[in-house]
């Protein structure tokens, strides 16, 4: 539920990424968050999912001013977040003060019944505690999902460290402290619970926006052809991870060979963060880890550009 502006790109420079931030260089929050398979899909996935949740997906589509240009504002949000994790706490500040601005003129009513429990009339509000909340849960169990999946599965210890930063990074956004469970297995339990429920619903421009945002649907253009096969994996992988019951709410196909192709791109990712022995160089690392601010503009750019040529990213989502 964050609305987008375009200036707010140039005021991060591409920064000192030694000097400090509000998260230690150490912290679980910057090792995940840091790892490129990790920021360059638990977005995707979050978003996907998170459109389960009627508040928060009519809340965000009601109020974008980016219908032509919705990965311009997906890709801002993408910055803001690793802003806030990866920057500089001046970097933070910004990220935060900007989202502050924009929030707090979000605010509406659901227009139609979203199910049993979302009936017209349900009011959402980004400052709302409970709808902050949500709106991390989604992202924590994506950044979570995608470093177990992708990189290495974490301990419990890991989880439960990782998830204290989760909701550090929400207070710093505004969130109450009270707002979210006090562990992360009480987390999950809850979390899980609400997957598991009645509660999640779809509503179809939900369902037609995710279905973009999965790669079901296609926009009027493409990526450039030597960047494809990096983006039909994320695709691939976002799909695969999503829980089974969340596919068929949006009917996605899922056959034994997408199941195949799934489990070869999950063990190849795994196999390039396999950590080499102790002293013995690794090549891949500056490519493996750091900031996604570059992908996530050349993603902007190029939207942009398309859009210019009357080509759009989401034609029927307009």
């Amino acid at each position: 539920m964050i609305g987008s502006n375009a200036m707010w790109w140039s005021v991060l420079p591409e920064g000192d990424e030694a000097m400090p931030g509000y998260f230690d260089a150490d912290s679980m929050a910057v090792q995940v968050m840091s790892n490129r398979a990790v920021g360059l899909t638990y977005g995707q996935r979050g978003l996907v999912i998170g459109a389960v949740h009627p508040q928060l997906a009519v809340g965000t589509i009601e109020q974008t001013k980016h219908r032509d240009t919705p990965y311009n504002r997906l890709m801002l949000t993408a910055r803001l977040f690793e802003a806030v994790f990866l920057g500089t706490k001046e970097e933070a500040d910004r990220a935060l003060a900007f989202t502050h601005r924009k929030h707090a003129t979000v605010s509406g009513v659901l227009p139609d019944d979203a199910g049993a429990h979302y009936p017209a009339g349900t009011r959402y509000d980004a400052t709302d505690p409970h709808l902050m909340y949500m709106t991390m849960a989604f992202t924590f169990d994506s950044a979570h999902h995608m470093q177990n999946l992708l990189v290495r599965p974490l301990s419990a210890a890991e989880s439960e460290a990782l998830w204290q930063d989760f909701v550090r990074w929400a207070e710093l956004f505004g969130m109450p402290r009270d707002a979210a469970p006090a562990t992360y297995p009480e987390f999950r339990a809850d979390f899980d619970g609400y997957l598991a429920s009645d509660k999640p619903f779809l509503t179809d421009e939900a369902r037609l926006v995710g279905s973009y945002l999965a790669g079901v649907k296609r926009g009027d253009y493409d990526v450039p052809p030597p960047m494809r096969p990096l983006f039909r994996t994320m695709d691939l992988l976002v799909k695969g991870s999503l829980p089974s019951h969340v596919r068929e709410m949006y009917r996605f196909p899922w056959t034994p060979a997408h199941e195949a192709a799934f489990r070869t791109a999950v063990l190849g990712a795994r196999a390039l963060h396999v950590r080499p022995p102790r002293f013995v160089p690794h090549p891949l690392r500056p490519i493996l880890h750091g900031s996604n601010r570059r992908a996530f503009g050349i993603v902007a750019r190029t939207e942009r550009r398309q859009l210019k040529r009357g080509r759009y990213s989401m034609p029927e989502a307009r």
